[in-house]
């Protein structure tokens, strides 16, 4: 086992590592250097994998998924997730690829919340919303690495209070893991020294073709839901949790992406094809499968297993092609998709979604597992 943190010019980053592997254990590999931020901080990436081939490669900048290596059908391995080959792609990125999103993963009204009533007034960077943390959320940060060894690593990020307009300072623990049942698990664990809000999630873009060159239309994909938040026209929940029956939202048989996603419908168009918060069966705080995607040319498929109230299916409606991608593609229209497990967009403001608040002496817990296997 091995830990070291090092704090570089007020942010916390790592530096140039040697490190020794305990007597019988698998080497893993070294940490390798992925460049530099634009204030000269160093970006280090790990590679944690099982002995099947498994493989994902992490940054500490954004805590992002930069690759995740996964065998097709007939043993062939290739990338599954969106990305960009260096650190300044990620830096100038506005569509928050493989990263760690917060304090708050995606929509709150106007930026506007009361807490124990106090009104905050966050950052606007979504329209007239604040998206994902804000400017400077968790995703643009360098974060501590407390511990790496062949299958994980354990990222944190400190954020002071008032920061984006939160209360509160808020550490924040990420573990990624890899393992031997072909999983991809990421635990969570935060505290606060005010009474605050906290929501992250991971934003990985998916294609399970293993090429960003095709879209994911093709791809099969059940939702674990009988409900959704239907949204206004700014994209905020109504406080409405609309029955999918009936609706192309409706995912609850596996079919493919591309079938229902140009139907006449209000919350299609709304979402300019499917950006809503599914509401998953069961109790939130058990781990129970919320998706499962598949692509029947691979033969790859991943299952979504979260303790989360719901998970965001995004079908990549804002790729446009103006990002150029790993060896050079450019990242177009529906050419990945994002399930992302969190608690219901704009929760602070709707009295009937479950409670984000996170108060001093408690501990924020999220696991979230994406299982891969092939059929």
């Amino acid at each position: 086992m091995w830990q070291r943190t090092l704090t570089v010019g007020g942010l916390v980053g790592v530096s140039l590592w040697f490190l020794t592997c305990s007597q019988g254990k698998q080497q893993r590999s070294a940490p390798q250097q992925f460049g530099k931020t634009s204030e000269g901080t160093e970006v280090t990436m790990f590679t944690i994998k099982n002995a099947k081939g498994l493989t994902a490669e992490i940054i500490n900048y954004g805590a992002i998924v930069t690759r995740l290596m996964v065998a097709d059908r007939n043993g062939k391995i290739d990338d599954v997730v969106l990305g960009f080959a260096d650190e300044p792609g990620y830096e100038k990125d506005n569509t928050f690829q493989g990263a760690i999103v917060g304090r708050y993963g995606n929509r709150i009204a106007q930026g506007k919340f009361l807490l124990d009533g106090k009104a905050y007034q966050l950052t606007v960077n979504s329209g007239e919303n604040h998206l994902h943390g804000g400017f400077n959320g968790f995703y643009r940060k360098v974060w501590n690495v407390e511990y790496y060894d062949e299958h994980s690593v354990k990222l944190s990020i400190v954020s002071p209070d008032g920061e984006e307009g939160y209360p509160g300072q808020v550490r924040l623990e990420v573990t990624y893991t890899v393992t031997d049942s072909g999983e991809l698990k990421i635990e969570y664990r935060g505290t606060t020294d005010q009474p605050t809000i906290l929501n992250p999630t991971s934003h990985c873009y998916f294609n399970l073709s293993g090429s960003p060159v095709n879209n994911i239309l093709d791809h099969e994909l059940m939702l674990n839901a009988e409900y959704f938040t239907a949204v206004d026209d700014k994209m905020i929940p109504t406080g409405e949790l609309r029955k999918v029956e009936g609706t192309p939202l409706d995912f609850r048989t596996a079919k493919p992406v591309g079938r229902d996603i140009a139907a006449a419908h209000e919350q299609l168009r709304i979402g300019m094809g499917y950006d809503h918060n599914w509401v998953i069966n069961g109790h939130p705080g058990e781990l129970r499968l919320a998706a499962v995607l598949y692509h029947p040319g691979s033969g790859r498929l991943m299952e979504v297993l979260t303790d989360q109230a719901g998970v965001q299916f995004y079908s990549g409606n804002f790729l446009d092609g103006s990002l150029i991608g790993k060896g050079g593609v450019r990242l177009n229209y529906r050419t990945a998709l994002c399930l992302e497990a969190q608690a219901f967009p704009d929760s602070p403001n709707k009295a009937n979604f479950p409670s984000v608040i996170l108060r001093p002496g408690e501990e924020y817990h999220q696991t979230t597992i994406y299982r891969f296997s092939v059929k």
